[in-house]
């Protein structure tokens, strides 16, 4: 059976952990899921590890809804979220309708996310919810705002932690099934984890968040650069880079194609 929020929000009160990582084509997303993982997001990180792009800021609504649809072709199990990009939802909840409706209608997707909790932002995502699209919400380091935050970890004094609290209730009343902390402190992600009554999804964020998510390049070893709170389980950048040279190597010797008996 294919997983759904509802299904999200019962394992918070099993204690199951949720697992969730970022997909961006339909080879990453069909193994992914062949894996089990329950969450595919087709993150706007894919500006930086597919794309090139220095932030996630340039990647267009377009270029989302293109690898949203890959992905969602290679997926028959998780549930597969994606990022709204920068500029696609911020100006008006009107504006976040028409993308949202947009990725979930031309896609196959069964939910987006949106960074941020200040109050604009929660009304958006209640807005989105009352017609009917799933929303994932995002507080804590918001890369979207990396000009603006840099990618400090947040919620380090007592005013910014209390902030960060009451964005993610802010989410929860609005409507949001499930809540990505990233890059803040563990105490505070533990407090915020306790007080909602829907999963959250950490990054960086200490053991006690209700799931876990991590970019898959950065687990695969594919990354040039990682956070400092991921982790590579693999080194597939030395794997393929000795795959290359070692074809490479046969065909200047002559030694690739073999001929076949």
């Amino acid at each position: 059976m294919a997983v759904n929020p509802q299904q999200l929000s019962q394992w918070k009160e099993q204690g199951r952990k949720i697992v969730a990582l970022t997909g961006w084509d339909y080879a990453i997303a069909q193994i992914l899921d062949l894996a089990g993982v329950d969450i595919v997001l087709v993150g706007d990180s894919l500006a930086m590890v597919t794309l090139g792009y220095e932030t996630t800021v340039p990647i267009t609504l377009e270029e989302m809804l293109h690898h949203a649809k890959a992905v969602r072709r290679g997926v028959k199990k998780a549930l597969v979220v994606v990022d709204l990009p920068f500029l696609s939802y911020q100006e008006s909840p009107q504006q976040a309708i028409h993308s949202a409706g947009l990725m979930l209608k031309e896609t196959g997707v069964q939910a987006v996310k949106l960074e941020g909790g200040y109050p604009e932002m929660a009304e958006t995502v209640r807005r989105l919810v009352q017609v009917g699209i799933p929303v994932m919400g995002h507080v804590g380091l918001t890369p979207q705002s990396v000009h603006q935050l840099g990618y400090r970890q947040q919620g380090k004094t007592p005013a910014a932690s209390e902030r960060i609290v009451s964005e993610a209730i802010a989410l929860e009343q609005a409507g949001a099934f499930a809540i990505v902390l990233e890059h803040i402190p563990s105490a505070l992600a533990a407090q915020i984890s306790q007080k909602l009554t829907i999963p959250t999804i950490g990054i960086g964020a200490g053991p006690d968040c209700d799931g876990q998510v991590l970019v898959t390049a950065d687990v695969l070893g594919l990354s040039e650069r990682q956070p400092p709170f991921a982790k590579s389980y693999v080194n597939l950048r030395e794997i393929v880079t000795q795959a290359v040279q070692d074809f490479g190597s046969e065909v200047r010797g002559q030694r690739f194609p073999e001929e076949k008996i």
